[in-house]
């Protein structure tokens, strides 16, 4: 079956003209009626009438112009959702971060520019963050502390430091200014799981500084680690960007050197040029 022939005919058959039907497919007239031809020709079936003031449908032709409305309305559809996925008015973004707390503001960002938008947001662990990007189960990630890789397109968006978290009766809580790392050797200190940036951090600044904190807890979110804090089960150790106002707690930041976390916003290379894509990173960068 020949579609060029079948959109001939469609086109004829919505604007009852030959002429108005080149015009709408833009091409010539006289290709229009050679391609409704060549259609009755091969299946032998007259579906037009040509008369000196218009085109009229056969019974046949009425049939078939059902059909090919269907046909080429869908196709008209799908044209207008790639289009206006192609200018963001629609779309889905998929993003994975290893916390809300950078990443809420770039997706504010991109909901005040694109409202059409629709975002899953995928919150993990730094392993888990970035295991979805790799695996293409995320278009964009917001990450901490990756290592560069061939096929990786990383670009930074900024530092945090880590804190020490107080209870906000604790001496050290009535201090202001930067608490030296040194201060938390044979400290108790309550800690999140070996597999967070955070903690990675943490103990290897800890091991090039030669500080021994003693671990009372390892927990596996920011938010029980101010638990144990406020319930004066140790000091526990954060990121600056994970910071909430808690009037039971008091953050300084710690003193010394390996103590900084790059965070970075990162997709596969070959699918940086997608203009969804390309508008978040955009965004981000200013967020």
């Amino acid at each position: 079956m020949n579609m060029f022939q079948l959109r001939a005919f469609d086109a004829v058959a919505r604007e009852g003209s030959f002429t108005r039907a080149a015009k709408r497919l833009f091409i010539s007239q006289p290709a229009v009626t050679g391609h409704v031809k060549a259609l009755e020709e091969h299946y032998q079936i007259t579906l037009l009438r040509r008369t000196p003031r218009r085109v009229e449908l056969t019974e046949e032709g009425t049939r078939l112009a059902a059909i090919t409305r269907a046909l080429f309305g869908l196709a008209e559809e799908a044209e207008a959702m790639l289009q206006a996925n192609r200018q963001l008015l629609t779309g889905r973004l998929e993003v994975a971060a290893d916390g809300p707390h950078r990443v809420m503001p770039m997706l504010a960002a991109l909901r005040e520019q694109y409202p059409g938008i629709t975002v899953n947001l995928r919150l993990g662990n730094a392993q888990e963050t970035l295991a979805a990007l790799l695996c293409e189960h995320v278009d964009v990630a917001v990450l901490t502390e990756v290592a560069p890789r061939a096929g990786l397109y990383l670009h930074g968006v900024g530092q945090s430091r880590l804190c020490a978290l107080l209870p906000v009766g604790h001496p050290w809580a009535v201090e202001r200014g930067e608490l030296p790392l040194a201060a938390l050797d044979r400290q108790v200190v309550v800690l999140r799981e070996s597999g967070s940036v955070t903690r990675r951090t943490f103990d290897a600044a800890c091991a090039a500084a030669e500080v021994q904190p003693q671990v009372l807890l390892e927990l596996d979110s920011r938010e029980a680690v101010t638990e144990a804090v406020a319930a004066e089960l140790g000091i526990g150790v954060v990121s600056s960007q994970e910071l909430a106002h808690d009037s039971r707690v008091v953050a300084r930041p710690l003193g010394g050197d390996g103590l900084l976390n790059r965070h970075m916003i990162g997709c596969l290379e070959r699918r940086r040029g997608l203009r969804l894509i390309q508008a978040f990173l955009a965004l981000a960068n200013r967020a």
